[in-house]
């Protein structure tokens, strides 16, 4: 029993996810949520290839999948404090800002991806979130 115990422990430390989180305050279209969640995956990823750790973390989230998760985001200042933790604990992240070319005004504040990182460090920022 123990033994089982700690080989899931063991495998919770390993796994690597994104989470993005998204603003439910918007009521964007789903073609327009989608590209938002895509734009914050991509940028994340692109930017943990500028960290030697990151680029590890990177590397094994590929190796494992690319995990990725969407919650839900209250609003803007919710978005903001999730990105301020992320630079506080040098975490890969991305903010997502609209250029504004169809459904909202231009920086409008969209979506904040968490990752790739250990799948532990991310759910002590998002883990509370609901699903979208």
């Amino acid at each position: 029993m123990l033994a089982t115990i700690l080989v899931v422990v063991l495998m919770r430390l390993d796994e690597f996810k994104q989470v993005i989180v998204v603003r439910t305050d918007l009521r964007m279209s789903p073609g327009k949520l989608a590209v938002q969640v895509a734009h914050a995956s991509v940028d994340a990823a692109l930017r943990s290839l500028r960290n030697e750790r990151w680029r590890r973390w990177l590397d094994e989230w590929v190796s494992q999948g690319m995990k990725k998760v969407v919650v839900k985001g209250s609003g803007e200042e919710d978005l903001l404090r999730i990105y301020d933790e992320c630079v506080k604990r040098d975490l890969p992240c991305s903010i997502v800002r609209d250029a504004g070319r169809t459904e909202l005004e231009p920086g409008t504040l969209t979506a904040v991806c968490v990752g790739p990182a250990p799948s532990n460090i991310v759910d002590e920022i998002t883990g509370k979130l609901q699903l979208y």
